[in-house]
Formats: C-alpha cells, sequence, structure tokens
C-alpha cells in the first residue's frame, strides 16, 4: 500500500533557513506566491470554488428532498424515521442537521457541504498521487478529479456521495502510513485510525466496507509483487496484514449492528432493477463519467495504457525507481476501482439488486490516479499541459450541464415555487391553502415534496387534504387523506386553495378537488404547467 523504498536514492540535504529565505527572495513575488502554497490546498480551494460556483441555480429533486425533510426534523423525529426508512443515511442527516442549524436552510447551503467535500478529496487525492509517483502524477490526479463528469454532479448533489469520496481517499492513505509506520513498530495509533475512521465511512455510507476490503486485496497484491521480485525490505509487510485483518474484523462487530438495520431495510432499493442492457453502458460510461460516451472511450484508454505501462515497466530487469512508483499506484488503485463495482454486479446477477451508477462514487479518487498515470506518460512538460488541457476540454459541457436549472431528473419545482411566490406576494391579504396532489416519477410522494424543498413560497398555507404528517410519524412524506372530509372542515376563512400536482393521470386528484371546491364557492382562476409539475389557482367567489 505505501510507496516503494528505494535504499540507493541519495537525499539532498534540508536547505537551512537562511538558504530557504534567500532563494524566496530569488523568486518573483507572483511566483513566491504559488511556491509557498501546498499543490494540495491550491487544487482543494479550485475543487471547492468549480463545484460551488452555481450550486444554487439546479432545481431540486427526490433524492435532495429527502435529505432536507430529514435533516429539518427534530432530533426525535429524526431517530423515529431511522427506524423505519433511511437508516442508510442516518449519519448524513444528522450532520446535515447540525450544519441546517448553524447556517440554515436553502438550496445552496443544502448542497455546499457536498462542494467542500470534493475540495478535500481533490486536496488528498493530490497527496495520494504525490505519495505513489510524485508532485506530477498528484497534480494530474487532482485536477483529473475536478474534472471528472461524476464528480462535478457530485459536488452539486445535496446528498453524501462526495463525502463519500472524501472518506474512500482518506481511508487509502491512512492506511498507506498505518503500512508505512509497521516497518519501525509505531504503528499501533495508526491502526485505531483507520479502524476508527473506517467505522465511520461504513455507517455514513455501507458500501464503504468495499474499500476496507479493496485495501485487503492491494496488500496481498503488493506481497506476491514483493516475493516475485525477491525485495528485501518487502513494501508490505506480513505484520501489517495481520494487523489489517484483526482491525477489519474488529470494524465488523463494531458495524454489524447499523448493518442488520440497513438490511432490514432493504425494500428501499426495491426500485434497482436486474442486470440487463443497460448495464454495460452505466458501468462503461454513466457511473463515472457521466453518460458521456466520447470521454469514457477516453477515460477508458488512458486508464488502462497507465495501468499495463506501470505494471510492464516495473517487471524489467532494469526498471527504474519511477517506474516501481507508478507499478504501486496501480496496485493501489486498481482494486478500489474494479472491485466495489464488480461486488455490486455479483450481488445484482445473483439476485440481490444493489447496483446503480450512482453507488460507485468511492470509485472517483482512483478512477482520477489511473487516467493520470495515462496522461503522465507524456514526460515533456509543455506535451503534457496540452495533452491536459485537452482532456479537461472534455469536461467543461458536463461541467455546464449540471449547473442549469433542470440539471435534476429534468425537475421544474424552482419554477414552480417562484410562480406561487410571484402570485402570493401580490396579495398579501388573503387566507391561502393547499392542496398537494400527486407528484410525477415519485410513488411514495405528494407534490408536498415542493414544499418541503422551498418552504418559502409556501409560508403561511393551510394544508387542506393531509392525513398523516411524515415528521409525526416517522415515514418520509406527507400523505394526502380522504378530500370529501379534510378539505369542508379546513376550510373556515379561507379564500384562495392551490392545488398542486404533477402530470399523473392513474392519481389525479385534481378533478375530485376542484368538484369538492365548487362545492364552496371555489372557481379555477389561473393555471400554470412546468415541466410535469401543474399549478391551479382557485379563488371563492
Amino acid at each position: 500500500m505505501s510507496s516503494p523504498r528505494t535504499d540507493t536514492i541519495s537525499v539532498q540535504p534540508g536547505l537551512g533557513a537562511t538558504s530557504v529565505r534567500d532563494r524566496l527572495r530569488a523568486v518573483p513575488t507572483g511566483v513566491r506566491v504559488a511556491v509557498v502554497r501546498t499543490p494540495e490546498l491550491t487544487i482543494a480551494a479550485f475543487g471547492v470554488v468549480v463545484a460551488a460556483a452555481f450550486a444554487w441555480v439546479p432545481s431540486l429533486w427526490y433524492d435532495e428532498a429527502a435529505t432536507v425533510t430529514s435533516a429539518r426534523r427534530t432530533w426525535p423525529e429524526l431517530w423515529a424515521e431511522l427506524h423505519s426508512v433511511d437508516a442508510v443515511h442516518g449519519f448524513y442527516y444528522a450532520l446535515m442537521h447540525v450544519w441546517f442549524w448553524l447556517v440554515g436552510y436553502t438550496p445552496f447551503t443544502l448542497r455546499f457541504p457536498s462542494a467542500l467535500a470534493i475540495g478535500v478529496a481533490a486536496g488528498l487525492v493530490v497527496a495520494l498521487g504525490r505519495r505513489l509517483g510524485g508532485r506530477r502524477l498528484g497534480i494530474v490526479a487532482g485536477l483529473v478529479f475536478i474534472a471528472l463528469p461524476r464528480v462535478q454532479w457530485a459536488g452539486t448533489e445535496g446528498r453524501s456521495y462526495a463525502t463519500i469520496t472524501t472518506l474512500a481517499v482518506c481511508l487509502t492513505l491512512v492506511g498507506m502510513t498505518a503500512v508505512r509506520r509497521t516497518r519501525t513498530g509505531r504503528s499501533l495509533h495508526w491502526w485505531v485510525a483507520y479502524g476508527v475512521l473506517a467505522v465511520v465511512a461504513v455507517v455514513l455510507n455501507v458500501y464503504l466496507a468495499l474499500a476496507v476490503a479493496a485495501h485487503g486485496v492491494s496488500f496481498l497484491w503488493t506481497m506476491w509483487a514483493d516475493r516475485r521480485a525477491r525485495t528485501a525490505r518487502p513494501l508490505v509487510p506480513g505484520g501489517a496484514l495481520l494487523r489489517w485483518a484483526i482491525v477489519s474484523a474488529v470494524v465488523l462487530v463494531a458495524v454489524a449492528p447499523f448493518v442488520a438495520e440497513v438490511v432490514s431495510q432493504s425494500k428501499q432499493v426495491g426500485w434497482l432493477g436486474p442486470i440487463g442492457p443497460r448495464t454495460f453502458p452505466q458501468v462503461f460510461s454513466t457511473a463515472w463519467f457521466g453518460g458521456v460516451e466520447l470521454y469514457a472511450a477516453v477515460a477508458w484508454a488512458l486508464m488502462v495504457l497507465g495501468s499495463a505501462t506501470a505494471l510492464v515497466a516495473a517487471h524489467r530487469s532494469s526498471a527504474t525507481v519511477r517506474s516501481l512508483f507508478r507499478a504501486q499506484a496501480v496496485r493501489v488503485a486498481l482494486p478500489l476501482v474494479v472491485l466495489p463495482t464488480l461486488a455490486l454486479l455479483l450481488a445484482t446477477a445473483m439476485g440481490k439488486h444493489l447496483y446503480t451508477p450512482k453507488y460507485a462514487s468511492l470509485s472517483l479518487p482512483f478512477v482520477a490516479l489511473l487516467i493520470a498515470l495515462g496522461l503522465t506518460l507524456v514526460r515533456r512538460r509543455a506535451a503534457l499541459a496540452a495533452v491536459l488541457a485537452g482532456a479537461l476540454l472534455l469536461s467543461v459541457p458536463t461541467a455546464v450541464t449540471v449547473k442549469l436549472p433542470r440539471a435534476k431528473q429534468d425537475s421544474t419545482w424552482a419554477v414552480a415555487a417562484s410562480i406561487i411566490s410571484s402570485e402570493r406576494s401580490a396579495h398579501h391579504d388573503r387566507d391561502e391553502g393547499v392542496v398537494f396532489g400527486s407528484v410525477y416519477g415519485h410513488p411514495g410522494a405528494t407534490a408536498d415534496i415542493i414544499r418541503v424543498s422551498y418552504p418559502a413560497a409556501f409560508a403561511g398555507m393551510t394544508d387542506l387534504g393531509v392525513r398523516k404528517d411524515g415528521a409525526a410519524s416517522g415515514v418520509l412524506w406527507n400523505q394526502t387523506g380522504d378530500l370529501e372530509s379534510n378539505i369542508p372542515n379546513r376550510l373556515a376563512d379561507i379564500d384562495t386553495v392551490w392545488f398542486v400536482g404533477g402530470t399523473v393521470k392513474a392519481r389525479n386528484i385534481q378533478p375530485e378537488t376542484a368538484r369538492i371546491l365548487a362545492q364552496h364557492g371555489f372557481t379555477a382562476a389561473e393555471h400554470w404547467k412546468t415541466g410535469t409539475v401543474v399549478l391551479t389557482e382557485y379563488v371563492r367567489r
């Protein structure tokens, strides 16, 4: 797991304080700032800015609304919810609850933690690349990571996928450090840190257990390579493998109750399908490359070229130090790219439908590292810069697309909320109610999901149809009940009623709502349709 040791390499003695100052004075001011700042921090900051820019523009969608409704509940309400649904996301919801308590909720504050996580992950990818293959590999890997279409998507998504990538690369770096320290006999605290971080990672997202398993594969592969090369000082001593096995067993025991609860709620992923014609395109282009086939083809070619070249070069009798480092980068990254997807596909093939492209997010840092191995085969600095620029340009269309208003499942909820806000602002003195109908594409929720996402637009309205409050009953969404009794009993002095629903004919309750309102003197005044959302304003005659 750790980078190769080379006892024959001479290391230049460290510079004294005076020498450092003299050299810095000789550097122009503009360049001096760049020298002082490390690549990790610079690329991390760049990643945050790229991910956060215009993150407030896309309309929210179903998954993000689940984060909002869960994270804004009280602690007892959230605890009750997790006993019936979404335990797999419970830790993330708890973190977002604290975040909203600190800064409040808006679409931007929902997504900013993901942008921040992408920046941190990018910095860690640079650190990983530097450790495994030098400064150039690290910088290229960090930039490639930020540009990956799926990373661009994760950075503007109010879910845990960006944080998953951060924990995956962080756990790998801690594991590498623990292995290196095992040689000196002072590794206990690093293995403890690895175990604690692994527990946190699995509780945040259970699929991160696959990263721990992939580390074991990396250990075994590196040990086999050391024995084949008859290395005097192996990269992974036997004691490291034993420590990893012990820590992994302890982690497994610690997270077992949590995993059992998640498994008991497996009906949540009942919508996932079996292996089929769409599976290969999902693996090839969607999971990491946002469905952009040209980008995917170039990326796969670079990954294969970089991995194969590194492994072949390391097995030559005259292998250079650079080739040994690059081969070790493959041994670390490749299992983390292949094993998670392979495990989910095998489980799906055996009837446990677990694969969907977004669940492969933990592999994104290591996909970037393998792509960087291919790019850095170009040795000349100017040529590498040109090749890297060309590769980054391929990501520009996706980077723009994920920031468009309808980027998320073609959602137009923000438009619907703005229509309601605009109309209400012109009539401040009205008593208003709302009836939420079905919502397109989600059988378990009503259009109340739009109110959850944009609460300011609905502030002060009376829900005339709600039967079951989701927060009070420990489920995700409110449920609409018997309109014949609920609406008349709640009208009171209300003089305006909004109907908010979706274009779902099979579950369309708008005709029934209109009939009941007409019996109490209401007529339709205005009607709007935006995307799959329909809005009707009824006023009392």
